[in-house]
C-alpha cells in the first residue's frame, strides 16, 4: 500500500502537470489540482489519510532537499543579488508589513475572533515558520497551516492576472511570488525563468526571517 500511495501521488502531480501544459489555466495549476484529485480519490475509496502519508512520507522527506536546490539558481544569479540588495530587502519589507496588514485587516472585516486573527497574520510565511510565529503571538498552529495553504493558492491563482497587467519584470515577478506566496509561489515561479525563481527563492527567506521578528513586534503594536 506505501507504494501505491507514493505511486498515486506522482502519477497524479504528472497527470495534472500534462493537463496544465495543454490549458495554461491558473486554475489548472498542478500544485492545487493534485489536491484536489487526491483528497477525492480518499474520500472516494474511504482510505485513511495516516495510510496515504505511509506512502506520501517519502515525499514529504524530499521537501528539505528541494528547497536546498533552490540555492542553485540564486547561486548562478549572484550577481543579480549582489547589485540589487537593498532593493529586493526593501521590498520584501513592504511585502511582509503588506500581508500581516491584510491579514489583520481581512480578521477585523470578518468579525475573526483573536485567536483566529493572531492565527491569519502569519499567512504569507512559509509553512516551517508561520507555524511557530503563530504559537508564538497566541494563534492556532494547526489552523496556520491552512491559512498558509489558502493564501500560497491565492496568490498563484491570482498573480497571472497581475502579471499580465502590471509590467513587472523577471525580478519583480520573483519578488512578488515568494513574499505573498512562499514555496507555493517558487514553484509558480519556474515557470517565468531562472531569475524568476532565484528572486523568489530569496524573497522566501527573507519574508520568513523578517516575519519572524516582525510577528510578535506587529501583535505588540495592536495593544499599545
Amino acid at each position: 500500500m506505501p507504494f501505491v500511495m507514493f505511486m498515486l501521488t506522482v502519477l497524479s502531480f504528472m497527470l495534472m502537470g500534462k493537463i496544465y501544459s495543454e490549458y495554461r489555466t491558473p486554475v489548472l495549476t498542478p500544485v492545487l489540482t493534485t489536491v484536489v484529485l487526491l483528497v477525492s480519490v480518499l474520500l472516494v475509496f474511504d482510505i485513511p489519510y495516516d495510510t496515504y502519508m505511509e506512502g506520501a512520507v517519502w515525499i514529504d522527506k524530499m521537501l528539505g532537499p528541494a528547497v536546498v536546490a533552490l540555492a542553485y539558481p540564486m547561486y548562478r544569479q549572484r550577481a543579480v543579488l549582489k547589485k540589487h540588495f537593498l532593493p529586493i530587502v526593501g521590498s520584501v519589507v513592504v511585502g511582509v508589513v503588506v500581508a500581516f496588514g491584510s491579514g489583520y485587516a481581512m480578521a477585523v472585516s470578518l468579525g475573526l475572533e483573536r485567536e483566529l486573527l493572531l492565527t491569519l497574520l502569519p499567512k504569507s510565511l512559509t509553512t516551517p515558520i508561520a507555524v511557530p510565529v503563530a504559537s508564538e503571538i497566541g494563534g492556532i498552529p494547526s489552523m496556520a497551516v491552512a491559512f498558509t495553504m489558502i493564501a500560497g493558492f491565492t496568490a498563484i491563482l491570482t498573480s497571472p492576472l497581475f502579471f499580465k497587467y502590471i509590467p513587472f519584470k523577471d525580478m519583480g515577478k520573483g519578488i512578488a511570488l515568494g513574499t505573498a506566496a512562499h514555496g507555493l509561489g517558487t514553484s509558480k515561479a519556474i515557470e517565468y525563468g531562472e531569475e524568476t525563481v532565484s528572486m523568489s527563492s530569496v524573497a522566501m527567506s527573507l519574508a520568513a526571517i523578517i516575519g519572524s521578528f516582525f510577528g510578535p513586534f506587529f501583535v505588540w503594536l495592536l495593544s499599545i
